[in-house]
């Protein structure tokens, strides 16, 4: 996603979004065949761009096919309000400002987009488990607690957090989990207990499904379910050939999308950038920011920029006054020494 700044007030802003997949052999027929490309691929679900009304495709090497959506605004507020981001089928919620600030030789233009917290999609959280300062680093290199730590001393930082991450994001998939089956008891034709012990047994289930396991995906849990009940009369959740397990996917991954989300954030800013933030200045001029679903889990997630823009004009003035200002000097020291 590409947002430009612009230093005129009618066309302030514009955002692009461009998403990239290898041509299919129709689009790659439609292009040899007629002259033209028919985009028939589906968009990833993070991505809506039905108010964008500019569309261009380019075709790169190994039959890679790009098409980039524009959309020009009235102003930064207007762009936030329509953010074409989705996260779980819901659009990313952000708030977005331009400010001005006039200092006659030069204008300081200062850019600020703010994506906000998506933490509350876990039931868990995730500070119930670690530090609120070891969650946000874990989660955004901010604040930064290795500074000034040797490899070693940083590697043994990251090795005490990791464990406590995992054991929450762990947690929250299990809940999940257990509360679909809870909520979808009576779709199972013959459970070997009634759905009240299952929910007594919560506690037992859990630490028998993660026993000897770190991570929550390297699990094979309808083995483990099956196990512990000694029957498979819960083994639909775990097909995603069934209904059940289709649901029960889908659940799940509305947590994972979170971590599954990426999308590279670049800007370009009039005149000269003065300040990035926590992007970085590319060689072309455009700043680019890391911004991924992970960062919006802690907290909100704030790209800005600073750029000064030289006001040519002030300083034509501003000569122009001078040589005035000379002139008439002159003309006084003239008339004072008749």
């Amino acid at each position: 996603m590409h947002t430009t700044i612009n230093q005129n007030t009618w066309r302030p802003c514009e955002r692009e979004i461009t998403y990239s997949n290898v041509m299919s052999q129709q689009m790659r027929d439609s292009l040899w065949g007629k002259g033209n490309i028919k985009w028939s691929q589906p968009l990833p679900e993070c991505l809506n761009t039905d108010a964008f009304v500019g569309t261009r495709t380019e075709i790169g090497k190994d039959d890679t096919v790009s098409t980039t959506f524009s959309m020009p605004f009235k102003s930064t507020e207007e762009m936030s309000q329509q953010t074409p981001l989705q996260l779980n089928g819901t659009h990313l919620r952000s708030q977005a400002s331009l400010k001005k600030q006039f200092r006659w030789f030069y204008t300081n233009y200062v850019f600020t987009e703010t994506f906000f917290c998506v933490g509350d999609t876990f039931q868990l959280a995730d500070t119930l488990y670690a530090d609120k300062a070891l969650v946000s680093y874990w989660f955004t290199g901010e604040p930064n607690l290795v500074k000034g730590l040797s490899g070693a001393e940083a590697s043994q930082k990251l090795s005490e957090i990791e464990p406590a991450i995992n054991h929450w994001l762990n947690d929250n998939l299990l809940k999940v989990g257990f509360d679909y089956i809870v909520d979808h008891y009576d779709s199972i034709p013959a459970p070997p207990v009634s759905k009240e012990r299952f929910v007594e047994l919560h506690d037992s289930l859990v630490q028998f499904i993660t026993a000897g396991a770190d991570d929550f995906l390297s699990i094979m849990p309808e083995e483990r379910v099956r196990d512990f009940f000694h029957s498979d009369a819960y083994d639909d959740f775990f097909n995603d050939e069934t209904t059940l397990g289709k649901g029960l996917t889908g659940e799940l991954s509305k947590q994972l999308n979170i971590f599954w989300f990426n999308v590279p954030y670049t800007l370009t800013m009039p005149g000269k950038v003065i300040e990035t933030g926590n992007g970085i200045l590319q060689p072309d001029g455009t700043i680019r920011y890391t911004f991924t679903g992970e960062r919006l889990i802690p907290k909100d997630y704030t790209i800005t920029a600073t750029s000064r823009v030289t006001n040519i004009w002030a300083y034509v003035v501003t000569l122009i006054a001078c040589i005035i200002m000379v002139i008439i000097a002159e003309k006084r020291k003239k008339k004072a020494a008749k």
